[in-house]
């Protein structure tokens, strides 16, 4: 296919998933969603291979949802869909890992062919269960399962479904305000790829998509040939909730003849009862990613060029978890992946790789009675430490690497439940310091002001262990969690009364090279 004419449909293609993006963020009842962007949006083709992906979202949500659309027509194959079906599920191993993110799959047609798929994954309020905390015992415990099945089916709601959602979950408009946002961005998408079929007289997208995946796929490869073949050892190691402390190993092996890449887990430490556990999708996720930020980050993020990137993991392990571990803090492990492998590729690309950081975001979930004593459950809010630094650059502050969630703003939040905060700056200095420094963590303060008891879900990482520099550089702080001025290593769901003020402290990211004498 001629190149300029390439452009012109594959930018087409990034526009349409980029409008099912900024459709979903519209029309979302969650600020989760709404303002800090946790979703992914993307197509795929014919053969449920991920064609594009919309600028915007978390790794963990995209390259997740690019292996499920494939994991779900295994349950309903194509030939049992019709135009207005919808596919659903929350199935951790299906998609992005935890019940609280919910992937819808629709199928497109095109004069009754089915010539692709559009799908998106968001991060749900509320999924009854447990709420997002590390204290469940088993998955059973964390909240409703969605297998795979139909939301609508010939454009009709699954009224069966829909029931056992409502009566399955604390906020059942939310769930549905969302779910119904995501069902309309998949409308959107499939009436604007029809448009760029109809601009471009295709019958489907199959040629554009072959040239586009072949291209990527190629590209990646050339990039990892040119690397010194060999493998190379990383490893990291933090605390989690409740101040169980983790270690990722990586064996990173590069094939330079065949422009291969393995990712290894072996080593890192066994299941943890508490749901921090990562599925193997959630694990490959920010693997792949961490791979295509050293070596390509402008090429298109699809099939073609994630598939020269294999990761294993053995199955007695924190980033293999294995049925029936609970998960639904899965990012509080799995944001740390990355790590792992940029330390063990900082001796062949120290100019691309970057200092460890805060790692995973600090994340809250309250649940409560308003002033009028209704219930509600929040929806889950985040904030980072610091970015490590990198080569000739200082550690962005405040900001989590890998996973590129905003914080919602806290006048959002205040006007949403009956939350104060009390502060919210940042801890000038907490970044490690080196030739480039790593970025600084920030204080965040708040307490309820419903005057009812309430319940806290938090889940801080490294509060002992700091985020280590890289080629010389000092470590980050660490982070501290207080209540009423006391320091806590909350591990579950903690009760709480109605003036308690938390206060926490995120870490700050690790420097780069030796500090100045």
């Amino acid at each position: 296919m001629d190149g300029v004419d390439l452009e012109l449909r594959w930018s087409n293609m990034i526009s349409i998933v980029s409008e099912q993006a900024r459709a979903l963020k519209r029309v979302a009842f969650s600020p989760i969603v709404r303002e800090a962007g946790d979703l992914a949006t993307a197509l795929f083709d014919a053969d449920a291979r991920m064609v594009a992906q919309a600028i915007t979202g978390t790794p963990g949500h995209i390259n997740s949802l690019g292996a499920a659309a494939k994991n779900l027509l295994e349950y309903i194959p194509p030939e049992d869909l019709e135009e207005g079906d919808v596919l659903i599920t929350n199935d951790p191993w299906m998609s992005a890992g935890h019940f609280f993110d919910i992937t819808v799959l629709t199928p497109i047609f095109r004069k009754g062919k089915l010539i692709a798929y559009c799908g998106s994954t968001i991060h749900h309020t509320d999924i009854g269960g447990y709420g997002v905390g590390a204290g469940a015992r088993d998955i059973h415990e964390e909240g409703l399962w969605i297998p795979v099945l139909k939301l609508y089916e010939k454009g009709e709601p699954n009224k069966t479904l829909h029931a056992i959602i409502g009566r399955n979950t604390r906020t059942p408009d939310a769930i549905f305000g969302d779910l119904s946002a995501q069902v309309a961005s998949g409308k959107v998408a499939s009436e604007r790829l029809n448009a760029l079929c109809d601009r471009y007289d295709m019958d489907d997208i199959a040629l554009v998509s072959e040239e586009i995946i072949s291209r990527s796929a190629k590209a990646t490869r050339e990039a990892i040939k040119a690397l010194p073949g060999g493998t190379y050892h990383g490893e990291t190691t933090f605390d989690v909730p409740g101040g169980e402390v983790i270690t990722l190993k990586t064996a990173v092996t590069i094939d330079a003849d065949a422009g291969d890449i393995t990712i290894d887990f072996e080593g890192s430490s066994g299941p943890s009862k508490s749901g921090i556990n990562v599925v193997m999708a959630y694990t490959q996720a920010y693997a792949t990613f961490a791979i295509r930020s050293l070596l390509n980050p402008d090429l298109p993020n699809n099939y073609g060029s994630l598939s020269p990137i294999v990761v294993k993991a053995p199955e007695q392990c924190i980033v293999n978890a294995q049925y029936p571990v609970p998960c639904n803090a899965r990012h509080v492990v799995g944001m740390y992946v990355p790590f792992p492998i940029l330390n063990a590729l900082s001796e062949i690309l120290p100019e691309r790789s970057v200092a460890e950081g805060s790692g995973a975001v600090w994340t809250i979930q309250i649940q409560g009675k308003d002033h009028a004593g209704k219930p509600f459950t929040s929806s889950m809010f985040n904030y980072s430490g610091g970015m490590g630094a990198r080569a000739t650059k200082p550690g962005l502050s405040a900001t989590c690497y890998p996973t590129g969630v905003s914080a919602v703003a806290i006048e959002v939040l205040e006007a949403a439940m009956p939350i104060a905060f009390t502060c919210k700056e940042l801890l000038r200095g907490t970044g490690g310091k080196g030739q480039s420094v790593g970025g600084d963590g920030q204080r965040i303060g708040f307490k309820m002001r419903s005057g009812h008891d309430w319940l806290l879900n938090a889940i801080p990482s490294r509060l002992t262990l700091p985020a280590k520099g890289l080629q010389g550089g000092d470590p980050g702080a660490t982070g501290a969690f207080l209540i009423n001025g006391e320091s806590t290593l909350p591990a579950a769901k903690k009760a709480m009364a109605p003036d308690d003020e938390v206060l926490m402290h995120t870490p700050g990211g690790g420097g780069y090279g030796p500090p100045a004498p």
